[in-house]
């Protein structure tokens, strides 16, 4: 990993309003306070909200934790996405099966050698929350909102200390 090339993260949900945009804005705060040259990005698998801002909910939530969504807007993970990312982080496993087959039309049509990015789940390394979805808040209440901050955070310092590592190997 070069010191002088930002390292590319890209947190995915379903609709790019509710979880990835608080994972971005949370992941982001950390690689900051930090000092790591990451850069945060964030989509949803589906289009359903194309170029929405977060979920007036999530914004909300995030803004009493001192985390600021309202400049985000929604997008569509792209086939080129796997060529200009070096981490992909799915929500759930739902998503994650759905970037996979998205990894494989990339394949398919960049070519295997332009493909930089790893694929895992943003709950991979969080001892808190091992292995465990970021649960989708939109259908719930407050309490959804708050668990997806809660996981979040956690999930985030979990990479944090992984990606530091990395970068110091």
């Amino acid at each position: 990993m070069s010191s002088q090339t930002p390292y590319k993260v890209l947190c995915v949900c379903l609709g790019n309003i509710c979880r990835s945009p608080t994972a971005e804005v949370v992941f982001r705060h950390y690689c900051d306070a930090h000092q790591l040259n990451i850069e945060v990005d964030s989509a949803g698998t589906s289009n359903y909200h194309p170029n929405k801002a977060p979920d007036l909910r999530s914004q909300k939530h995030a803004k009493h934790r001192g985390y600021d969504l309202s400049a985000l807007r929604a997008r569509q993970l792209k086939l080129q996405d796997f060529a200009e990312f070096d981490l992909i982080l799915a929500m759930d496993y739902e998503n994650l099966e759905d970037i996979q087959d998205l990894m494989q039309q990339a394949q398919l049509v960049l070519g295997q050698h332009m493909l930089r990015a790893k694929i895992a789940l943003m709950s991979q390394h969080d001892q808190k929350f091992l292995q465990q979805a970021v649960p989708d808040p939109y259908y719930g209440g407050d309490d959804g909102f708050e668990r997806v901050l809660d996981q979040c955070e956690s999930s985030s310092l979990a990479w944090v200390q992984v990606l530091q590592q990395q970068m110091k190997g």
